[in-house]
């Protein structure tokens, strides 16, 4: 007789292996056949932001969810997708900004396990740039420059995940603890201006601007984003994580006391479909649609942080109902439905909710993300 599969919280490791699958080959064929979603720069160039073979933040976030499928299955799979990627890529460049770092998070990792030295000149420039040459505002927090805008003396949350994570991960692979301290530095200064205390939660970016109120600065529209904030959940466990912080270190104790807050608030705001909206602690008819990205980061996040003891075990429950709603919400091609499209600084709500839904290669990769942390749950 056939051994019984073993099933927890009503799932089962096959399922949610042949989840990843779709997402993956969803991931490498999304395709923007309207031209709605394309970038166009002043300099002639389009960047593709929703298709695979292009080189944004969008693909970064793709290349990251991958590889911690990899890491967790050795999916040879995974890997290929990646390698093809980087040698499609690296070959044509692109211009340094802080999404266009966020592939040097899965290459540090890639060239660790590969030891393929073409990598290093990549890992070294950026790495510099990003430490050096990259635009900071007052205090010495790395502004938000995109392809787009400059974004001048503009703190986001979205920093963390996509330029502050990378050099974290160079300056341990390369020995230079000087990308550390600093990365430790943008962790203190962006949870010093955009964490709200009143609710747990944070902020979508601040700005410096001594023409406003009170002479110093401002949280835009005050969104409590749920995609930004889910950027915070992943990115703290993956931090403490990252620097190997042991547990009387005061950043890793003051990173896990945020953490808890953060998942505090979202525990309250959890719908009962096991959803989050997208703008957080806000009325019932202000909060817009729910959202899956966001979804599944908090629910990566939470996962994350309870296996590694960082928080209550309680939190697993709330994360087991995200990741069941995210799981109903991919359809039989492979795409995660209800994802909103990438989101630039909103100086009222309504922007907010007027952002449409999409695929997107990384509501894809978060999923992935997410549904690893599940299958751990199988070990």
């Amino acid at each position: 007789m056939p051994q019984q599969a073993i099933v927890v919280h009503d799932l089962q490791a096959a399922q949610i292996h042949a989840k990843i699958d779709l997402l993956i080959n969803n991931l490498v064929h999304i395709i923007d056949t309207s031209g709605k979603f394309l970038l166009r720069l002043d300099d002639g160039r389009v960047i593709d932001t929703k298709g695979w073979n292009d080189w944004e933040w969008t693909h970064g976030i793709g290349l990251y969810g991958l590889w911690q499928y990899h890491e967790l299955t050795g999916s040879s799979k995974a890997h290929e997708v990646i390698q093809d990627w980087f040698k499609n890529q690296l070959a044509m460049g692109t211009t340094k900004n802080i999404n266009t770092m966020s592939p040097f998070l899965t290459l540090a990792y890639l060239y660790e396990k590969t030891k393929d030295s073409s990598y290093l000149p990549w890992l070294d420039a950026w790495a510099e740039w990003a430490m050096y040459d990259l635009q900071r505002t007052p205090f010495g927090g790395m502004q938000h420059v995109t392809y787009a805008s400059y974004n001048e003396n503009e703190l986001w949350d979205d920093t963390l995940m996509m330029t502050v994570m990378p050099l974290a991960r160079i300056g341990k692979i390369l020995g230079r603890p000087h990308y550390i301290e600093s990365a430790k530095h943008q962790f203190m200064l962006h949870f010093k201006y955009l964490f709200d205390p009143t609710s747990g939660l944070f902020y979508h970016g601040w700005k410096f601007d001594t023409a406003s109120p009170g002479g110093i600065g401002h949280n835009f529209a005050k969104a409590r984003w749920a995609r930004g904030n889910s950027w915070l959940t992943i990115v703290i466990p993956d931090f403490i994580e990252l620097l190997e912080l042991s547990p009387c270190d005061a950043l890793r104790i003051h990173l896990i006391d945020t953490l808890d807050a953060q998942c505090q608030a979202l525990e309250r705001l959890q719908a009962e479909n096991g959803m989050w909206h997208t703008l957080l602690a806000e009325p019932e008819d202000q909060c817009g649609y729910q959202e899956a990205s966001a979804t599944a980061g908090f629910a990566y996040g939470m996962l994350k942080a309870v296996r590694k003891r960082y928080l209550n075990r309680r939190y697993e429950a709330v994360a087991i109902k995200a990741a069941k709603a995210v799981l109903q919400r991919i359809d039989e091609q492979g795409e995660l439905q209800e994802v909103s499209f990438g989101t630039a600084m909103g100086h009222d709500l309504q922007h907010y909710r007027d952002v449409p839904l999409t695929s997107m290669p990384y509501g894809q990769a978060m999923a992935m993300m997410m549904l690893g942390e599940v299958l751990r749950i199988f070990i």
